[in-house]
């Protein structure tokens, strides 16, 4: 399975979990919107994060993949 799917996933479920809980939790209106926007914030730093993450490692494979295609070309000439 593709791993981006398998943590777009887990994401997507924390996410709903978390909503559900505050949703459901005895609260007034504006506390649960205030908490609402502070978990919404912090899924979003943390989905942020792991992008850069990703994008970074990913990143490094494509500079090493072109640093090996190089070396293989210049052996060959």
């Amino acid at each position: 399975m593709n791993t981006s799917k398998v943590l777009l996933g887990v994401l997507g479920g924390v996410a709903a979990g978390a909503i559900a809980g505050i949703l459901f939790a005895p609260a007034k209106g504006c506390k649960t919107r205030k908490r609402i926007m502070n978990k919404g914030k912090d899924y979003a730093d943390d989905l942020k994060e792991k992008f850069e993450d990703l994008y970074q490692e990913v990143a490094d494979k494509y500079k090493s993949v072109v640093e090996e295609t190089k070396e293989m070309i210049s052996e060959n000439k």
